[in-house]
């Protein structure tokens, strides 16, 4: 079938114990992830040959990275060793009304400083059939994005799907520098992936009418928005997960998939949130399920929802469930009874 080859940073994660803030911590939990690590456990956990591409340094901090995404199925052979640190963030658990908050200490990690010449891409896709990446690899500063767009001129020569997840960050670049980078690479990209407001933060495509901190979406503003996208940028397939934020534990969760013939829409979910990091990243790994496996469309987009919704019930930021979880889900069962 060939492997799916996911490019990025894996990080090390800390997080004050439950809803601590940063200023009241004692002690930090620590865990592995990052958004296109994530996208390659949630495949892994699905049965799929994930590959996970990066740069780490030898110590011993790089390799439980590496441990991280091996003991989950992960192929991490193709990861270069070398450089100095991992990077890390740090993550405080909004509650109510007060929101989360990130802060990156990823400046001269090993995967920031990677060179062009690190990575053999010719080697590395050579078994491969799906290429994902998204838009926070480029962003890191130094080679990256040249190595990014290296590694798409490599897919595009052997035929490779590419699928690119926007993910605007701002605290690593601005938007007009997502606009200009962003906007040369993802013309390899056949699948563009997005949240609410990445397309008007990337690419100036705003949705009409809409705001997701009001819990407010105009769908048909977002139809407009993926068509948009679809035609400026030569994408096969658009879609967009749609959060409606009633507070830092509450949200609405659904999606949208525009694949140039109709508009399509995921049923909605009320979610209860754990942890919402990783959530659109799980989304991701959904449409890759479903397109490679061969369903429709509108199932497609409904397992990649269900995924999605399960990972904000999910301590971390991999999505530790099953295909036969998410099926379940997406036939409707929401129920949350005991399994026995």
């Amino acid at each position: 079938m060939g492997k799916i080859v996911c490019f990025g940073e894996i990080m090390l994660r800390l997080a004050p114990e439950g809803y601590r803030r940063f200023v009241q911590a004692h002690s930090f939990g620590a865990s592995y992830g990052g958004a296109e690590a994530n996208v390659a456990v949630s495949l892994a956990n699905f049965g799929l040959d994930a590959a996970f591409v990066s740069r780490l340094p030898k110590h011993e901090i790089g390799q439980a990275a590496v441990n991280s995404l091996r003991a989950l199925g992960v192929d991490t052979s193709k990861i270069i060793r070398g450089g100095k640190r991992a990077g890390i963030y740090f993550l405080e658990k909004g509650a109510s009304q007060r929101p989360s908050k990130v802060i990156y200490d990823r400046a001269h990690s090993a995967m920031a400083e990677a060179e062009q010449k690190d990575f053999d891409w010719d080697a590395i896709l050579r078994d491969a059939r799906w290429f994902h990446f998204t838009g926070i690899t480029p962003a890191l500063g130094g080679s990256a994005a040249a190595i990014t767009e290296d590694a798409l001129k490599a897919a595009r020569a052997k035929g490779v799907t590419v699928s690119c997840d926007l993910n605007y960050r701002k605290n690593l670049w601005t938007r007009e520098q997502a606009g200009e980078v962003m906007g040369r690479l993802v013309k390899y990209a056949d699948i563009c992936i997005a949240n609410e407001e990445d397309a008007a933060d990337v690419f100036g495509v705003k949705a009409k009418n809409s705001d997701a901190s009001s819990g407010s979406l105009d769908l048909d503003a977002y139809r407009e928005t993926a068509r948009t996208l679809a035609e400026r940028f030569g994408f096969k397939q658009v879609a967009i997960t749609l959060r409606e934020s009633v507070s830092a534990n509450d949200n609405n969760w659904s999606a949208m998939l525009y694949d140039g013939a109709g508009f399509f829409f995921s049923r909605k979910y009320a979610v209860h949130i754990v942890d919402r990091v990783g959530g659109g990243d799980s989304f991701a790994a959904g449409l890759i399920y479903g397109m490679i496996s061969g369903l429709s469309p509108p199932e497609t987009l409904e397992f990649a929802a269900a995924a999605s919704c399960l990972k904000h019930s999910v301590e971390g930021d991999f999505n530790h469930v099953s295909v036969d979880e998410v099926k379940k889900l997406a036939d409707g069962d929401a129920s949350g009874r005991v399994q026995r």
